[in-house]
């Protein structure tokens, strides 16, 4: 294989691990090495569509003014994942705005951003902003495409929906990443004979294809895992005097509420609460819920002496048990991505590792085109 043609595969493969990340972070609800824009908020430091590299937040070391953070917004852009600019800081949180925009979101009846709501901080170099230019107008593209596709399958099979559009995507995108490693890592047979013995030699390890494999089980349970944990904000207005509204408080009281953490797995996950801010408490704070099933926990609502609107945020962070609960419970303790690292690497090992000892160490095969039937070209492009 020629020095360029290792090159272009190389750029091919940078390219699907980009495509990787911003589909992982979109399916995760929070950026994977990379993210991108979608509106001209952020312009001229982000295009619409302009990608750039997020760094989570427990990676990212303290904000400070002049960075440029992704938050889970209530009120700007109807709410969901924004990213803009700190521009100040107030007791009651951050103060953000968009580089495009004439005011702050606060000014726009967004709340002060607090420390549980900032998910990832944009690096950048020398003050500026470390731009992929396009990256997100490719995956909408990407992401429109399969959505066509996925539609007409649903109307030419006379049901609503197969997997939903997105789920269709990441389907989708699963198997080109298999395809992508058994096309592109496929080694070319030597010798004297290479164009004869090529098609009787040449092959994938069947270790790359498994592995491949495992890495798709890998971003389900990490999914399985993130993507219903995250904060909770409770909103409480303390007040004069008691009210049976629900978050209305006397002031200087407290109030109970109920906070359900549902399991729509089958798999039992263990769960942890964490109070988040001032003025809440929760209890338990480690449980665990079987499959299909839900565990109430006690929330305790405190007001502030003084009267006005405040909020309060609970942290829910979950795992499956497939480790002991103490075991989860003392890495837990140290950070919590360590438990979803151990999990992914015990059920991604195990995996591969069972792969290996059912299929061997020999190499997929591809027949030729010219032997292969439809059944069988359609078969080879994905193995």
């Amino acid at each position: 294989m020629s020095a360029r043609t290792r090159a272009v595969q190389l750029v091919e493969l940078l390219a699907l691990i980009a495509v990787a990340a911003l589909i992982a972070g979109q399916l995760l609800g929070q950026p994977i090495l990379l993210s991108y824009v979608t509106t001209g908020s952020m312009q001229p430091t982000l295009d619409p569509g302009d990608g750039f590299v997020a760094v989570p937040m427990e990676l990212s070391g303290p904000v400070e003014e002049g960075d440029v953070v992704v938050f889970r917004a209530e009120r700007v852009g109807g709410g969901g994942l924004t990213t803009h600019r700190v521009v100040g800081e107030t007791p009651d949180g951050y103060l953000t705005q968009g580089d495009a925009n004439p005011s702050t979101d606060q000014a726009a009846d967004e709340p002060p951003v607090q420390e549980p709501q900032l998910v990832a901080k944009a690096v950048q170099v020398g003050g500026s902003v470390v731009v992929v230019p396009n990256v997100g107008t490719v995956v909408e593209g990407m992401q429109a495409a399969v959505e066509t596709v996925q539609r007409r399958l649903a109307a030419l099979l006379g049901t609503d929906a197969v997997l939903g559009a997105q789920g269709f995507a990441y389907l989708l995108f699963a198997l080109s990443l298999v395809a992508y490693a058994v096309d592109s890592l496929r080694e070319p047979a030597r010798g004297e004979r290479r164009s004869r013995d090529r098609s009787r030699d040449a092959g994938t390890s069947t270790r790359l294809v498994v592995g491949a494999m495992a890495a798709v089980v890998i971003l389900i349970a990490t999914a399985a895992m993130v993507v219903p944990a995250g904060p909770f904000a409770f909103d409480v207005v303390s007040s004069s005097v008691d009210s049976p509204g629900p978050g209305v408080i006397e002031r200087d009281s407290t109030e109970n509420a109920t906070y359900v953490v549902p399991n729509g797995g089958f798999v039992p996950v263990v769960v942890f609460l964490d109070p988040a801010s001032e003025g809440i408490d929760v209890s338990p704070r480690e449980f665990r819920v079987a499959g299909r099933d839900r565990v109430n926990a006690t929330v305790t609502l405190s007001a502030p002496p003084e009267t006005g609107y405040y909020r309060r945020f609970l942290v829910e962070h979950r795992y499956l048990a497939v480790l002991p609960q103490p075991t989860i419970a003392s890495l837990y303790g140290v950070h919590p991505w360590l438990p979803i690292v151990a999990i992914d690497a015990l059920l991604g090992g195990s995996f591969y590792l069972l792969g290996v000892a059912l299929v061997g160490n020999g190499r997929v095969r591809r027949r030729s085109r010219e032997t292969a039937g439809s059944s069988g070209r359609l078969l080879n492009r994905f193995l």
